[in-house]
């Protein structure tokens, strides 16, 4: 089979180790500031007292090097945290990792198995579109507190909480930083 070409930010060299050198966590903390952080907790709390779903944000700076030098994706990058930060390990199989990768300007949304059997790839690519394009607007908490919303209520379409139950929140609410 012929190869496949990757975009050249997802190629390997001193450009892209630079880029991802370039941005730390202070890269982060300015499009994303602790006031931002704790109201993004507070809303996915709020979301999640409304379905059994758990949702997690991840911001990462810049890839590690290891995944720079093979070249790898920012989606294997989003796939390793989704098990490492455990967005998997749901009762009911219906996690869901946000994930921005900002020396890429790479958004990625995994959902395991249970909820991404009722919504199409389609449907997560263009939420992550939506979300870019607030990006690009310098709109980052619109965009985010968007995709939160669409989560949300996919979650609440498909696994909402049966009157007088809680959700056990399984996961913290919390945003990553790395």
């Amino acid at each position: 089979m012929p190869e496949v070409q990757r975009p050249a930010s997802q190629r390997g060299g001193l450009g892209r180790i630079w880029r991802h050198r370039w941005f730390d966590e202070a890269a982060v903390h300015r499009v994303l500031p602790p006031e931002l952080l704790e109201r993004l907790t507070q809303r996915v709390a709020a979301s999640e007292r409304r379905h059994s779903g758990e949702i997690r944000i991840c911001v990462e700076a810049g890839l590690p090097l290891s995944y720079l030098w093979r070249s790898a994706p920012a989606r294997q990058r989003a796939v390793m945290l989704f098990g490492k930060l455990r967005t998997w390990d749901t009762e009911h199989n219906n996690g869901v990792l946000i994930y921005l990768l900002l020396a890429e300007h790479a958004i990625e949304i995994v959902a395991d198995r249970g909820i991404d059997a009722h919504v199409s790839a389609d449907d997560w690519a263009a939420m992550a579109q939506r979300m870019g394009a607030a990006f690009r607007e310098g709109r980052f908490e619109d965009g985010l507190t968007q995709a939160l919303g669409e989560v949300s209520a996919l979650l609440v379409e498909h696994f909402p909480l049966d009157d007088g139950v809680a959700n056990r929140n399984e996961l913290p609410d919390t945003p990553v930083v790395l």
